[in-house]
């Protein structure tokens, strides 16, 4: 991996890559950035590309008060402006909101831009797809000759629903980078050139990719890292294997010297962990990977919000995670009926769970540091279970942290899912909304959510 530099020629087209707004029932920003989003970003200037970025989720745009950018090690809750419920969940109590910037502000922004040739936009979770619905609308209102590209997990999993409900004029699944180097030549009538003289980009190697484009931001308060795509598991809650099929690993040079980039340039002290499966294979890739950054002695702090398999976590990962840093560790452990759980997965027994305590504790990581997910609102799944659950990782000396089921398309459960909710899932993405536990029969009720967190507070 390499850093993109700003292209040279300047009768480039001018591709403008924007970040949607969340609309939901409840967001935080815990690390979240569209690496995605920005990889491309980098990709289209390597090959010749003008590019400018907008984020509508952005915690520090120009019209913001004031804040520490290195607040809570980059975490921190997004502005967000009341909406009505959508159509079909008006009988939920709970308040709707659009999350990011305030309208005005992304019009005033979107004006004082010269027209694009092309406008490309990413999405995440599939509910959220109103929000890109809504920033797709003031685009075009906008620029309204201008062709719009959608991309990324929405789009993917819910393609269909994506070209008829979304308002674009193209979407692309999948990873799609060569397609849409494609696109952006059909579209634009500029030949996309690698023009940078770093390797020429190839999806398959991922030491090809060059870093994200964290430069557009207006801070690089914390920086997500992917050093592997895919998952060897199979879990059959998770799309990993649908929206990445294989598992590919960065080598461990190439993590680290992205590492000392950021750190030297920006001066970055928070990194985070986006990969799925991270330990996997870690005697070529985690440890070596982890020596290196111990051996450069930079004072910087590591999160996994994703989690990571608790079955390879042994002594020696245990103890190189706590000195190179690791200060929000979770993991992926999802109930603690390990007698009943082939049908949610297969990655972790109730010795690799004691098993990877023991190694973490003995490390030294300590319990406001170290959590375990645990998911509820499973189809079929008890409170009495998810309750039971949080006794059992309580009792280990570790923080349970309830992780809400969202019925995903394209995955092993979806189809329980679907027999099991109070809703029509495959009508509308926006029934599967976490927030409402749309896998119980019964109505949304504040009693459940409120029994689980007294319960892990206690």
């Amino acid at each position: 991996m390499f850093i993109s530099g700003l292209p040279v020629r300047k009768n480039s087209p001018e591709i403008l890559l924007i970040n949607p707004w969340i609309h939901d029932f409840a967001a935080y920003d815990f690390w979240a950035k569209p690496v995605g989003l920005l990889t491309l970003a980098s990709i289209l200037r390597q090959h010749g590309l003008n590019v400018s970025y907008m984020d509508c989720l952005d915690r520090f745009h120009h019209n913001m008060p004031k804040t520490d950018p290195h607040a809570r090690n980059g975490r921190g809750p997004y502005l967000k402006t009341r909406a009505l419920n959508p159509e079909g969940l008006h009988d939920v109590n709970r308040n709707f909101s659009r999350y990011g910037i305030k309208k005005r502000w992304f019009i005033e922004d979107l004006r004082a831009t010269p027209r694009p040739d092309l406008v490309l936009v990413t999405s995440l979770m599939t509910y959220w797809y109103p929000g890109v619905k809504e920033t797709i609308e003031i685009i075009k209102e906008i620029f309204p000759k201008t062709p719009l590209i959608l991309g990324g997990i929405y789009a993917t999993l819910c393609y269909s629903h994506a070209l008829q409900q979304s308002g674009a004029d193209i979407v692309v699944k999948g990873q799609g980078i060569e397609e849409l180097l494609e696109l952006t030549k059909k579209l634009t009538g500029f030949t996309p050139v690698n023009k940078q003289g770093g390797p020429e980009f190839n999806a398959d190697i991922l030491d090809t990719y060059p870093y994200p484009a964290f430069d557009l931001q207006h801070q690089v308060n914390y920086v997500p890292l992917i050093t592997s795509k895919g998952c060897p598991f199979a879990c059959s809650y998770c799309a990993s294997n649908f929206l990445n099929p294989g598992f590919k690993q960065r080598s461990p040079e190439s993590v680290i010297q992205e590492i000392e980039y950021w750190h030297k340039k920006y001066k970055v002290k928070d990194f985070v962990f986006y990969d799925d499966a991270l330990l996997v294979n870690s005697a070529n890739h985690a440890v070596p990977m982890l020596e290196g950054i111990i051996k450069k002695g930079y004072n910087i702090c590591f999160h996994t919000p994703n989690a990571i398999h608790m079955r390879e976590i042994t002594e020696t990962n245990a103890i190189l995670m706590f000195k190179a840093g690791f200060r929000t560790l979770r993991l992926g452990l999802e109930t603690t009926l390990f007698e009943d759980r082939s049908s949610i997965d297969r990655k972790v027994t109730e010795y690799d769970f004691k098993k990877a305590v023991t190694c973490l504790k003995s490390a030294g990581f300590k319990k406001n540091n170290t959590g375990a997910y645990l998911l509820a609102g499973l189809p079929g799944q008890t409170i009495d279970s998810v309750k039971a659950s949080i006794k059992t990782v309580k009792q280990t000396g570790i923080t349970p942290i309830i992780a809400y089921y969202t019925p995903i398309p394209h995955t092993e459960m979806w189809s329980r899912a679907v027999a099991s909710s109070r809703y029509d899932l495959e009508s509308d993405p926006i029934f599967t909304n976490k927030a409402i536990l749309p896998c119980r029969l019964d109505p949304f009720s504040w009693e459940t959510i409120s029994s689980f967190k007294k319960l892990v507070f206690s």
